[in-house]
């Protein structure tokens, strides 16, 4: 994502007077933060510039990840959107190093990441917090680049459901199973994130937020937003994934049941 492309008005993916939705761009902050100081976009100021009125953000992405971001436009509907949001259903798209065959629900505890200005305070030795993942291959490509003592380099397509809500929840999952996001500066593999840059001009991290379901707060109906790949979408077709827009509606929606398949057991 260029700095140009932040010049754009934000798309709104879903917007009602209670609630609006935003396919983020990748790179561009939430919020204002003074572990940046020198940034100057940000979603929650550029949607009230847009919408001209207050917002106020329901959950986060961190700063690579693209697509849906949920506000309230009171702080009411903040307020109850909170008691619910364990029962949101989150889905995500990403390119991770290697061939992952076989779905799979991981559950693995992860410490609480914390950060050494906004944290210093915070205890460092708390137990680590449960964390489940439901992950599913979606497809496999073989490229014909040599990365490290490797001819060749794989990656797979997966479709990551977050059952918890730890921070970096996917992106320290798919390292601990040793299938890093691509793209990922902290928990990635640096040669694989070189190859993307060098010969696919990809500098983003390839993970993307592509639909929210929840429960609305005063219709008491059901909400499915989805979010359009955009830039993500043009790198899947530059490394020769088939996977398009149809696919990603469709194969998202295949996982509602097996999700709650899962929950239930």
């Amino acid at each position: 994502m260029q700095e140009s492309e932040f010049k754009h008005p934000l798309e709104l993916l879903y917007q009602d007077e209670w609630l609006v939705a935003v396919n983020k761009p990748a790179g561009m902050l939430v919020h204002r933060s003074f572990l940046d100081k020198h940034e100057t976009e940000f979603v929650l100021q550029r949607l009230r510039d847009q919408l001209g009125q207050h917002v106020f953000p329901l959950h986060r992405l961190d700063r690579p990840t693209s697509g849906v971001l949920l506000f309230a436009l009171s702080s009411d509907i903040a307020r109850q959107m909170s008691e619910q949001q364990h029962l949101w259903q989150k889905a995500y798209l990403a390119v991770v190093r290697g061939h992952l065959k076989e779905p799979l629900l991981l559950d693995y505890a992860l410490k609480e990441q914390l950060d050494a200005i906004a944290d210093k305070f915070a205890r460092t030795d708390k137990a680590a917090q449960a964390a489940q993942s439901a992950i599913w291959p979606l497809e496999h490509i073989e490229l014909p680049y040599a990365v490290g003592r490797y001819a060749t380099a794989r990656y797979s397509l997966l479709a990551l459901q977050p059952l918890t809500g730890r921070k970096h929840q996917l992106r320290r999952h798919c390292e601990h199973l040793f299938h890093p996001i691509v793209g990922d500066t902290t928990h990635g593999d640096g040669k694989h994130n070189q190859l993307f840059r060098q010969q696919f001009n990809c500098k983003r991290l390839m993970l993307h937020a592509a639909r929210l379901c929840f429960r609305h707060p005063v219709t008491d109906q059901d909400v499915v937003v989805h979010a359009a790949l955009r830039d993500f979408a043009a790198v899947l077709s530059q490394l020769g994934f088939c996977f398009d827009e149809a696919a990603a509606s469709s194969a998202l929606s295949a996982l509602d049941a097996r999700l709650l398949a899962i929950r239930q057991d």
